[in-house]
């Protein structure tokens, strides 16, 4: 008789265990191909019927909820986002019909209570109904309004802050940027609008010359390897010719021989060139790929809804091997293109002393019972350049603001680091064809002997210059930022 009780058991175990083993190789072995499948509409349905858990910026506003529709076995539960286009990106949306993007899309098992698949099959069988966890960003509101009221006032771009000690992210913000409440009536004619190209997250998708702040970059690969000391001096004259094309100063203006402090200030653009050449091909590819350059961002978004930084040809990313004139690479021209993401990690390795900490959005998660299940602990991504080449940098960095191109980023009573950038786009179609607009850039940190928050902000489509335009959306934003504290719990 026990031995019969013991086979059933036995037996029941057995089935117990293949159903968990076939639900599990469903549910998330080959959830991917099973999610490759245009008809199969049946998993957002169900998610239909579970509540999704809400997202918050970091000090509790709601960013993102869901609301109750019909009742018993008609019950639905519909998407809301209470802040409207303040975070149309990076948050994106997450609707049945038209489907998920950005951080909805990346933190879904989270949202919908599938962080666990084991757990949620053992609640099923018991009869538990399945609940989303909440998750609590790094976002600061305030300065994420600063954002873009700075860039609606100068035009689109975008706005990307991190702390650089631990990789969160504080804002980003790309302009123009969209309502996720109207995504469900509204999608096809987002879609369709090739000029403003709303559903465009500029931050993390925008790549554009990053002109003359790329000048940190290579000054970070002259000085880290040894090919220069901050005390080495360059002849810089007011015109080059590089590779049979002359190479101008700003006003062909002729430095003569100076050193890397007064090159940055007055971002000389001759002494940069020669320094990319001294560095070459091979160690400045090497430095940009320590940076982040030429792979995709370590970012809690979809891969496929972020872009690589880096030298392109037909859309295609070139390698050192590739021909490319790198005196232009060196002053961020030629065929560079860089995201705002991109350039504000460079900003925050600087700032936290060499080290380049991976950039994330989410900070916890909490069930439904209010318990806080998984914390951001920040990790190491690279590490680009020593302590000391960070330290010169910054020094140099300092003197920018101070005296040089990037003044209008000053802070009353705080020390700031940081590099304008204007890379000339004529002829550009999406900013209608004309011959004098530019792409404006600010990156650096603040302050700069403590620096607490690294920023890079531009503007594109702009006759002016990146100390005119973005320059001070950066200062608004550091600003914003320090005098509110962390806001983080």
């Amino acid at each position: 008789m026990n031995r019969q009780i013991v086979k059933l058991f036995s037996l029941v175990v057995a089935l117990f265990a293949v159903l968990i083993g076939f639900t599990s190789y469903w549910s998330v072995f080959d959830a991917e191909a099973l999610e490759e499948e245009d008809a199969n509409t049946r998993p957002l349905f169900e998610q239909q019927q579970i509540k999704r858990g809400r997202i918050l910026a970091a000090d509790g506003t709601v960013i993102a909820r869901s609301v109750p529709k019909g009742r018993g076995e008609s019950l639905r539960y519909v998407r809301r986002y209470p802040e409207d286009s303040l975070y149309g990106h990076p948050i994106g949306y997450s609707f049945v019909e038209e489907g998920d993007s950005e951080f909805e899309q990346f933190h879904n098992d989270e949202l919908v209570g599938n962080d666990s698949e084991f757990t949620s099959i053992l609640d099923e069988l018991r009869g538990h109904t399945q609940e989303g966890n909440d998750i609590v960003t790094n976002l600061d509101p305030a300065a994420q309004v600063v954002a873009l009221e700075g860039l609606a006032a100068a035009g689109f771009g975008a706005v990307v802050a991190i702390e650089p000690q631990s990789g969160r992210i504080r804002v980003l913000a790309s302009n123009p940027s969209f309502d996720p409440n109207r995504v469900p009536y509204e999608l096809t004619e987002l879609n369709e609008n090739e000029l403003e190209a709303p559903l465009l997250n500029r931050a993390t998708q925008g790549q554009r010359p990053p002109g003359s702040t790329f000048k940190v970059v290579t000054a970070a690969a002259g000085l880290d390897s040894g090919t220069i000391t901050p005390e080495t001096t360059i002849d810089a004259p007011g015109v080059l010719d590089v590779q049979g094309l002359e190479l101008h100063n700003d006003f062909d203006e002729d430095f003569g021989p100076i050193a890397l402090d007064t090159a940055l200030t007055n971002s000389v653009n001759t002494w940069f060139a020669q320094l990319g050449e001294q560095v070459g091909q091979d160690t400045l590819f090497e430095y940009m790929d320590r940076f982040g350059f030429n792979t995709k961002p370590a970012i809690d978004l979809p891969s496929d809804q972020l872009s690589t930084s880096g030298i392109f040809e037909e859309g295609e990313l070139l390698g050192p091997n590739d021909p490319i004139d790198i005196a232009r690479v060196a002053i961020g021209q030629e065929r560079l293109l860089a995201t705002p993401l991109q350039m504000a990690e460079v900003a925050a390795a600087i700032a936290n002393g060499g080290k380049l900490m991976k950039p994330q959005i989410w900070s916890r998660v909490v069930d439904p019972d209010g318990r806080v299940t998984d914390r951001l602990d920040p990790s190491e991504y690279s590490q680009p350049i020593s302590e000391e080449t960070a330290a010169e940098l910054n020094t140099a960095m300092q003197g920018v603001v101070s005296e040089g191109t990037g003044t209008n980023a000053a802070i009353p009573g705080v020390t700031v680091a940081g590099k304008t950038g204007t890379a000339e786009t004529p002829y550009n179609d999406s900013c209608g064809g004309g011959t004098d607009e530019n792409q404006a850039w600010f990156i650096g940190f603040a302050p700069a002997e403590d620096p607490q928050i690294a920023i890079a902000a531009t503007v594109e489509c702009t006759t002016q210059f990146g100390n005119d335009v973005a320059a001070p959306i950066f200062r608004d934003v550091a600003e914003t930022i320090l005098a509110g504290g962390s806001g983080l719990g």
